[in-house]
C-alpha cells in the first residue's frame, strides 16, 4: 500500500544524475516552474531533459537555464521553445537565501528532478559544490566496496 504523506502523489518525470556525480548536494528546497500549455503537456508525457541546466538569480528573480523540453506533438505552430530560460516560482525570502548562498564561492544551484506534485510542475533545487576529481574516485572506491561486502554477505548466506 502506498505511503500516504508527502511523497503521494508525486511522480518524477526527470533526474539529474549528472549533478548528483559531479556535485556535493549540500541542502535542497522545492520551486515551481512558470510554464506554457504545451510545455506542461510534455513535461507530463516525460519529455523533458535536465542534464546541464542550471539556475540563476537575476533582478530578485530565479530562472532555470538549459532545461530541455521536448516541443508537443499535438499542440498548434504556436507551440513553445525548448530551450527557453523558465521563472522559478518562489517566495522573496527563498530567493534571499538562494542569493546569498549562490555568493558564496564555489556554491551552484542546480536541479535534482522534475516532477509532478498534485497535479503541479515542480523541481528540486540543490545547494552543489563542485567534487574534486580524488573526491569523486574516492566515492567510486567506497561504492565497490560496499558491493563487494554485499556480495560476500549473500554468498555467506
Amino acid at each position: 500500500m502506498a505511503a500516504k504523506g508527502e511523497n503521494a502523489n508525486i511522480r518524477v518525470k526527470a533526474t539529474n544524475r549528472k549533478a548528483l556525480r559531479d556535485y556535493e548536494i549540500e541542502s535542497r528546497m522545492e520551486a515551481g516552474i512558470a510554464l506554457m500549455g504545451s510545455e506542461i503537456k510534455s513535461i507530463r508525457e516525460g519529455r523533458v531533459n535536465i542534464r546541464d541546466s542550471y539556475a540563476t538569480v537575476r533582478g530578485g528573480e530565479v530562472y532555470l537555464h538549459g532545461m530541455h523540453i521536448s516541443p508537443y506533438p499535438h499542440a498548434t505552430h504556436f507551440g513553445h521553445e525548448p530551450e527557453r530560460e523558465r521563472k522559478l516560482l518562489l517566495h522573496k525570502d527563498e530567493i534571499k537565501t538562494i542569493a546569498g548562498k549562490i555568493e558564496e564561492k564555489g556554491y551552484t544551484l542546480v536541479p535534482l528532478r522534475v516532477y509532478i506534485k498534485n497535479g503541479w510542475a515542480k523541481v528540486e533545487l540543490g545547494f552543489a559544490r563542485g567534487k574534486r576529481k580524488h573526491d569523486k574516485r574516492r566515492e567510486i572506491a567506497r561504492r565497490e566496496a560496499q558491493r563487494e561486502m554485499e556480495r560476500a554477505a549473500r554468498r555467506r548466506h
